[in-house]
């Protein structure tokens, strides 16, 4: 049904109303990151695929809801993210040369953005202040921030 809406429609949700195609992919999040809650209650493993480009880009699209979301103004320095897919490629978002950065692998990327992994036990290196102060703020799903996960180390 939603690939019958036209691309500048904004659907109705919970949150704020969003094209079909972002509440798709919204959704993937949600299912992926409830996903984790189930494995991890459960002791299992999950294999990382490149799927996970959805929920990144995700992560990537909502830096500014992120911190609006925390009370503070969307940063204007523009933040550069390198993340290693699980197939090994490199995925990359925002201007090559931007001082500010993100990088590391792309699941931890996506378990930061959705709030299932605290910032110190994952491999995600920010470089500059915007950067830094994004990470503990980082939230791609729609609804106040919430205290967040504890460092598991």
């Amino acid at each position: 049904m939603l690939a019958e809406v036209p691309g500048d429609v904004r659907v109705p949700w919970f949150g704020p109303p969003m094209k079909a195609r972002s509440m798709l992919t919204a959704r993937l999040m949600e299912t992926w990151a409830h996903g984790q809650d189930v494995a991890d209650a459960l002791g299992v493993d999950r294999v990382p695929t490149d799927r996970l480009r959805h929920i990144a880009h995700l992560g990537v699209r909502t830096v500014g809801f992120a911190f609006a979301a925390h009370g503070r103004p969307a940063p204007t320095v523009p933040i550069r993210f390198e993340l290693r897919s699980p197939g090994g490629g490199l995925w990359a978002w925002g201007e090559e040369g931007a001082a500010d950065r993100v990088s590391g692998p792309a699941l931890d990327f996506c378990l930061l953005v959705t709030q299932r992994r605290h910032r110190d036990d994952l491999a995600l290196t920010a470089v500059g202040d915007t950067a830094n102060a994004w990470l503990p703020r980082a939230q791609a799903f729609a609804g106040p921030p919430g205290e967040g996960r504890k460092p598991l180390r």
